[in-house]
């Protein structure tokens, strides 16, 4: 197998997660008293980390970011465009790209450091979400936090406990394509 052959393999795998990334984006509903909705997002995002590595885990969700800022309406329930990124739920979206390339450099130490990825993923996601609320709305810190962190913490922190049981398998099954 070639290296360019490699290559692209890689980036095929970086743009399936991104796809897997717009997917579960439409796994999407409201929470009462909060404008951020429930979905799937922070498990494939900490997935695409463990899997792929911090390189690769960054660049889908790169990939995903551009799609949807393009006007591709991959965010969730269905929106689309720059407003969305710069808007009240980008600092979510962007802080994705972090929280990704981190679970992919801690993710590749053993299952107890993807466990410690899932807690500093989650955080840099609600730090930047939070901050996102904050700049964009106007939302006190306190109220970030209790309207964009504290309802989705279990949810998310389970999500990412099983995106660290299930990444092993799916890496060497990717591994396993490559040889």
């Amino acid at each position: 197998m070639t290296e360019e052959y490699r290559r692209a393999r890689r980036i095929a795998y970086a743009a399936a997660f991104a796809a897997l990334l717009a997917v579960a984006s439409y796994v999407s509903f409201a929470i009462p008293l909060t404008d951020v909705p429930f979905t799937l997002q922070v498990l494939v995002v900490l997935l695409a980390g463990f899997v792929l590595g911090p390189g690769l885990g960054a660049l889908s969700v790169v990939l995903y970011i551009v799609l949807g800022a393009i006007g591709v309406p991959v965010f969730a329930g269905g929106a689309a465009g720059i407003g969305v990124v710069v808007g009240p739920l980008g600092g979510y979206i962007v802080s994705w790209v972090l929280a990704a390339a981190l679970a992919g450099w801690l993710g590749q130490r053993g299952l107890l450091l993807r466990l410690v990825a899932v807690v500093l993923g989650v955080a840099v996601i609600y730090l930047g979400g939070v901050t996102g609320l904050h700049i964009a709305q106007g939302v006190s810190w306190r109220n970030g936090v209790l309207v964009g962190a504290l309802p989705f913490l279990p949810f998310d922190l389970l999500k990412g406990v099983v995106a660290a049981l299930i990444a092993p398998a799916l890496r060497r099954l990717a591994l396993q394509q490559e040889a």
